[in-house]
This record gives C-alpha cells, sequence and structure tokens, in this order.
C-alpha cells in the first residue's frame, strides 16, 4: 500500500503482527455462554479439543482449560506480559505464591524476568447470563541487561488508567485509554521496575482509541527511529491523511509524523503501539525469549531443575472463589481497586 504515512499494511488474524520492542499482541474475543456454578461453561464440549481448542466453535474457546477456559499454569522468561482486559474477568496465580483478580478495564502487567510461572484462568461467574471476555495479550521485550531480574507484576485499576477525550469542531469524540506513555499528554501510571517503559526517552505507547462515527483527529508524532503500529481492529470506512483504509488491519506508519484520522459511519476501535526499538537480537522458543541459542537451552534446563520456583497451588487451573478484583503480591501485600473518579 503506498501512502505518505503508511509504511506497510497487513490483515489481522488471530495473533497480531509486532515490532520492536513488541514481541506479540493477541486480541481475545470470546462470547461465552451462562456459567455452570463451576466457572465453567454451561455447555457441550463435545468436538472441542480439549487442552488445546482455538478454533472459536460457536465464538469461544477454551484454549488449553480443561474445564474452566484459559491458560493453566506455564512457565516464561525473558519479557513482560501486558494484559489489557476490556470485559470480563482473569484470575491469576503464579509460582511466586502471588494471586489476583482484575478484569473490565485493569491492566496486569507483568515481568517474568528470569522466570515465573503463572496462571491465566477466565471463570464464567455470571450463571444467569452470557460471559463475553475481551482483552488484549502483549508480550513487551527485556533488554539483555534485564532478563534475569526479579519477576514483578503491577496492578493498573480501571479507575485509576488515564482516560481522555477529544471533542471535534463538530463535536464528535474521540476517547483515548492511555495504559502506557504520554502521546496525548496524560501522566501514565508507573510500568513495573525494570520495564523497557520505564524509561520516559524509550517512548513506549500503548492505547487504545474509541473513535465516535465521523469525528476527526490528528495522531501526534513522536520520535524519529520509533516504530508505530495501528491496529483499526473493529470498524470500516477509516481515513488516514485523505485515504480510506479498510478494517482489520494493522497499519506501520511513520512515526515522527502526525497523521491526520478521520473516522467512517460507524463506531471504531484503534489500539496503537509504539515505541524505540531495543535493537538486540531476538531468539524465541515457546514461552522463553533470549537473545542467544544457549540462553534459551539454559532456560529449559533452569525450568526442569527449578520449576522456577515450583507451584503452590492445588491445580494448575486455580480460580478465586468468592473474591472480588484483587490482588496479592509474592510479599504477601494485598490491594484492591480504589474508588471511582
Amino acid at each position: 500500500m503506498k501512502h505518505k504515512s503508511i509504511l506497510y499494511a497487513q490483515k489481522l488474524d488471530f495473533q497480531w503482527p509486532t515490532s520492536d520492542p513488541f514481541l506479540f499482541c493477541v486480541h481475545h474475543e470470546d462470547f461465552y455462554p451462562n456459567g455452570n456454578g463451576k466457572f465453567g461453561p454451561n455447555a457441550s464440549l463435545q468436538g472441542r479439543q480439549i487442552g488445546q481448542d482455538f478454533v472459536g466453535k460457536d465464538g469461544w474457546r477454551m484454549y488449553h482449560g480443561e474445564t474452566i477456559p484459559g491458560f493453566p499454569g506455564h512457565p516464561h522468561r525473558g519479557f513482560e506480559t501486558v494484559t489489557v482486559v476490556q470485559r470480563g474477568l482473569v484470575d491469576h496465580a503464579d509460582s511466586q505464591g502471588a494471586a489476583g483478580r482484575y478484569g473490565d478495564g485493569d491492566v496486569q502487567w507483568m515481568t517474568a524476568g528470569a522466570g515465573i510461572q503463572h496462571s491465566e484462568m477466565f471463570p464464567l461467574i455470571n450463571e444467569s447470563g452470557e460471559n463475553t471476555l475481551e482483552l488484549f495479550q502483549i508480550w513487551l521485550n527485556l533488554p539483555a541487561k534485564h532478563k534475569f531480574v526479579d519477576p514483578h507484576f503491577t496492578m493498573f485499576w480501571n479507575e485509576d488508567i488515564p482516560v481522555k477525550t477529544i471533542t471535534d469542531s463538530n463535536g464528535k469524540k474521540v476517547k483515548i485509554k492511555t495504559v502506557a506513555g504520554s502521546l496525548f499528554g496524560d501522566k501514565p501510571l508507573d510500568p513495573p521496575p525494570n520495564s523497557w517503559a520505564g524509561d520516559p526517552k524509550n517512548d513506549v505507547g500503548i492505547y487504545i482509541l474509541d473513535l465516535e462515527p465521523e469525528v476527526q483527529f490528528d495522531l501526534p508524532k513522536t520520535s524519529e527511529g520509533n516504530l508505530r503500529n495501528v491496529y483499526y481492529f473493529r470498524g470500516e470506512g477509516l481515513v488516514m491523511d485523505g485515504t480510506q483504509v479498510p478494517g482489520k488491519h494493522m497499519y506501520n506508519l511513520k512515526a515522527d509524523e502526525s497523521v491526520e484520522i478521520r473516522n467512517g459511519s460507524e463506531a471504531g476501535r484503534i489500539l496503537i503501539l509504539e515505541g524505540k526499538p531495543i535493537a538486540e537480537p531476538v531468539v524465541q522458543y515457546g514461552p522463553f525469549v533470549m537473545n542467544k541459542q544457549e540462553e534459551i537451552q539454559q532456560a529449559f534446563d533452569d525450568y526442569r531443575k527449578t520449576q522456577f520456583g515450583g507451584w503452590p497451588w492445588d491445580s494448575y487451573d486455580p480460580v478465586h472463589v468468592g473474591k472480588g478484583r484483587f490482588a496479592k503480591h509474592a510479599n504477601g501485600k494485598e490491594e484492591f481497586p480504589t474508588k471511582s473518579k
């Protein structure tokens, strides 16, 4: 696609293309049925490949879950996961004994660092109606000097995440939720220590934009050399610098130029991932992301020997019965969402 602002475009599939410093992005959207009283779906699982259910039969997936959808205990090393939940709930448990339930706008930002096991289960708590889940799972790389830092997670409660509304000259609005970065003038929450996003010079940005029909605004420029991906994942008729572009595409844009955006006749949604590249070798094998092949082998050896601290839970797919939104850290400290603004 030839366009002065768009360097290239790619159609969106289940896993979205990313650019350094990001490694991975998936948009999960599952329309789960009523819960069965045991946090699973009140529906037959026949015809599904249980343990590896990614097809999307009937509009939802069990993923690696057997009775409860989600991702039972699994290891990571060498990067960070940023889980941005739009709708539904996620139950976290990990090998450090930490736990949490978050969702409906919350974000968990976890540094795997030297190694951690964690589970991410999607409890279906509503037994009298549907249990829709929508989230972005984003992997952000760590530079070599921070690959072996201690594991850690930080909670961004929905009530605390900056949200800005821009109104154009015709009264149309775009709402911008800033998970990371200050592109639109908001002060972001602090990411975990040792994150590539922790240094403002790296210009790491994670933004979710909700566009009213026909709204017009400018996407501000950022530093030269940064990489910027715009994911137009909901809606049709978006216009960038005078050229209409199709929906369900990723657009890699010039980062050091502002871009005029005008939405079409229906509401639209955009995810933006951008930042300064780490520009180091990336060697990935499954859940481990390092700089050298021998470091991948070392990760497997370490995991076999230590299990990254073991698994202190009764099962590999725990849910937090009777809990609202909360986080319990490895040091025993508990936190809860602040009161609504």
